[in-house]
Order: C-alpha cells, then structure tokens, then sequence
C-alpha cells in the first residue's frame, strides 16, 4: 500500500482524498513540506492556480516539491494542478514547478458557467472516461518527450512525462477511479525500483 499526499492548501482537497481512499491507499493532508519525506506521490489539486502558487511561496513549498520530483516520486496534477506543472503558461511571464514540458492555457474552455462534461478516450484506459471541465485548462503544445494521453476537440488534456502526471479535468469529482488508478500504478512503480535497487 502506497501513502499517497494531496498538497492541502487550497482546492478540492477532500474529494481527492476520497478518491485515494477508495482505490485502496492511504492518504495523507499535506500542509508542511516536512511531510513529503513520508509520502510515495504528490495530488497538486484543482483549485485556483494563482492562489494556489501565492500559497506554495508563502510556505515554502517550490523547492520541497522540486526535490521530491527530483528523487523520481510521481506528482499527479489537476486542472489548476496541471498549471501549477507545466513549463509555460500562456500570457504569464511565471511559470511555477515547470516539472512538465507543455505550455498551458488557463481557463481555456471558458468560465465557471462554461462548465461541462465530456467522454473522452484516455490511452491505457479500456472504456470511455466522463471528464469534468470546470474553468479547465488545456495544452498547447508539448515536448517531445511527453507522452499525450488524452486530448479533447484536438487539445491536449491528459499527459505524462516521466514521473509527472496532468490532467485538464477533475477525476476526482467522478466514481471512476481508473485515472487515480493510473496513477497509483506509477507511485507503485517506483517504490518497487527503489525497493529492487
């Protein structure tokens, strides 16, 4: 079993830990960088990126996260945790973590209002999956060494690139954990590697 951290300072912190909860491992309220020393992966929540970041400065949490992505722990972003990733943001001169390479658009598919659903197709996923967008993001573009698993009306909305993970979306506002899943499947990955090495 796998001690899975959601970064708690703003966003939908509990309904992310629910959702690891409910795939079968432990979770664990991040709100010291102290606490990502006992933690396997990392959920940067949806949220409001701006804050979100304002909050990281303020408690010192850029170079902690920096470190653990560095030590080749997973961290799987979510709509305002996928911003908080990536190496561009659109119109902003401060990209944040910069873990992934894609260049983002916040608020992409519009406002609050504009919010909706849709069935995409995820690589590595049998069936369907019911995103929901809610003031969502998208990328770009990205590198080539990122892996697109998703993209919805040609835009990017699912990657991976090494021990990162992003999604547009807000799986964890679903029953279905197939996404969380996934991502369980990379944190236990690397607790194996490092077991074997």
């Amino acid at each position: 079993m796998a001690t899975i951290g959601v970064l708690g300072l703003q966003g939908a912190i509990s309904e992310h830990v629910s959702q690891i909860e409910a795939t079968g491992q432990t979770a664990v309220i991040v709100k010291h960088a102290d606490q990502l020393a006992e933690i396997d992966g990392l959920v940067l929540p949806g949220g409001e990126s701006t804050t979100m970041q304002k909050l990281m400065d303020r408690y010192d949490f850029i170079e902690p996260i920096l470190q653990f992505a560095k030590q080749g722990k997973p961290i799987f972003g979510t709509c305002a945790g996928m911003v908080l990733l990536a190496k561009k943001v659109s119109g902003s001169d401060n990209p944040h973590l910069q873990l992934i390479d894609i260049e983002v658009c916040r608020n992409a598919f519009g406002r609050q209002r504009e919010s909706f659903e849709a069935a995409i197709t995820i690589n590595g996923l049998v069936k369907e999956f019911n995103a929901i967008f809610i003031r969502a993001p998208y990328a770009e573009n990205a590198g080539v060494e990122v892996e697109i698993l998703a993209t919805y009306e040609g835009k990017i909305v699912v990657a991976k690139q090494g021990n990162i993970l992003v999604s547009a979306f807000h799986p964890e506002l679903t029953d279905d954990t197939r996404l969380m899943q996934y991502f369980n499947a990379m944190v236990e990955q690397t607790i194996k590697t490092k077991v074997e090495v």
